[in-house]
């Protein structure tokens, strides 16, 4: 888009268009007035303002905060500009101002803590003070809704101190016991969220969630797929074909989540030069950071053979929208698994009763990765950073102050790891 002065006027009329759901794809627009200062547009309406810059030779983002028209708006144009002119002057001084407002952040005293006994209570504040401060707007959504219809019916008038391990024990295994294992999978991490969340503000001394999780909850977590269920996979996809083939193979090589990857626009990749990258900007990662993945040789041969439909999504078949159907899709790659499996079987002369293929799921690909670097000796740290997890391997002030992204290190896990990729689907089991 080409750049203009913002001006009151200008933002009236991208408000009002915004509010009418005008913007169908997430829109920057830049401030020349201010280098680097774009106003960001979201589908939904929402906006907000975000400074560009650039810091030990790699492209940052940092988000300035919301957007809103009127009297009561915490970030106006003024105010946007004046953040971006200060972050312009930290990063001009070779520091990072990312990394410089949450040391500001970390030195703030901490809030005094909320002074209520009720359940119902102290979740609408865990909503207010956690969820919707911390999450996407469909993460909110989907936590509340949980809230809402699993947690608050059977404890909204308790004293949040009178739960006990118990309680939640017998509540989730209510849950199960429904037919909706997944789901009490679901309502326990908000749980254990909530009450470490009211830990943190003294309104509880200890979180009543257990540790661990029943296996009837947490069986379906656990699964990684073998090297024999990998090579179906990959040889089934080829067989499916674009746009599910290309997907659910993206999905193994890069180890990230499903909406990453069927939602990413073709913006996100950087295929030029010697340092192939996809960037996961902060509004579509879960933690709501930025985040790099180098790209495989394999990676990168299979990028260069998607068609491109449209100009945004990486993957569409309309052109206006990310591809959708996962539920189809999976049943059609299973159904060519088997297809595959039972042909090999016959040409080995074994019997059809030897053929069985266990459930999976498109997640499974993602632990599976994962489970493969850590088999290569690619340590634990580097698999979370891959995996764009908060590392439990560095604490304490070495954690405040450790902002390195191990950008060579995650090149060299997922090579390696497409490496190991490519052999099982040879069948070279000897070099696995």
């Amino acid at each position: 888009m080409a750049k203009s002065v913002l001006n009151q006027k200008k933002l009236e009329a991208i408000a009002k268009s915004a509010a009418a759901k005008g913007y169908t794809v997430r829109t920057e627009i830049p401030d020349a007035a201010q280098p680097g200062l774009y106003l960001v547009v979201q589908p939904s309406g929402s906006m907000s303002w975000a400074f560009r810059y650039r810091h030990a030779g790699r492209p940052r983002k940092m988000t300035i905060g919301p957007f809103v028209l009127g009297e009561d708006a915490t970030f106006t144009l003024a105010k946007a500009r004046e953040a971006a002119q200060e972050a312009s002057r930290i990063a001009s001084d070779g520091r990072d101002p990312t990394e410089v407002r949450e040391e500001e952040k970390a030195k703030e005293p901490a809030p005094e803590p909320v002074k209520v006994d009720l359940v119902g209570d102290v979740l609408d504040e865990f909503l207010k003070r956690h969820v919707k401060k911390k999450n996407r707007e469909s993460t909110q959504k989907n936590t509340e809704a949980f809230i809402d219809k699993r947690i608050r019916p059977e404890w909204k008038d308790r004293d949040i101190r009178t739960i006990s391990k118990r309680d939640v024990v017998k509540l989730l295994d209510d849950i199960g016991d429904g037919g909706a294992p997944e789901t009490a999978v679901r309502v326990r991490a908000i749980l254990s969220k909530f009450f470490n969340w009211a830990v943190d503000r003294d309104i509880v001394d200890a979180s009543p969630v257990p540790k661990g999780s029943t296996a009837k909850q947490g069986a379906s977590r656990e699964r990684v797929l073998t090297d024999e269920e990998v090579r179906l996979v990959w040889l089934a996809c080829e067989k499916v074909g674009w746009p599910f083939g290309p997907l659910v193979k993206l999905l193994l090589l890069t180890a990230q989540r499903r909406n990453e990857v069927a939602h990413a626009a073709r913006n996100e990749f950087d295929l030029g030069g010697n340092n192939q990258l996809w960037t996961i900007p902060p509004e579509r990662s879960k933690n709501g950071k930025e985040h790099i993945v180098p790209l495989s040789p394999l990676s990168l041969e299979l990028l260069s053979g998607i068609p491109k439909v449209g100009d945004v999504y990486l993957l569409s078949t309309t052109g206006d929208t990310p591809v959708s159907g996962f539920s189809k899709a999976k049943a059609a790659i299973d159904a060519e698994m088997l297809k595959i499996a039972k042909k090999e079987a016959v040409d080995k002369g074994l019997g059809l009763d030897a053929v069985k293929l266990g459930p999976w799921t498109l997640h499974d690909l993602r632990r599976t990765a994962a489970s493969g670097m850590a088999r290569l000796g690619v340590p634990v740290h580097v698999v979370e950073a891959v995996l764009n997890h908060q590392s439990g391997s560095i604490k304490g002030v070495a954690k405040i102050y450790n902002r390195y992204e191990y950008l060579d290190e995650k090149r060299h896990a997922l090579t390696g790891w497409a490496a190991c990729v490519s052999r099982i689907i040879a069948h070279d089991q000897s070099l696995v």
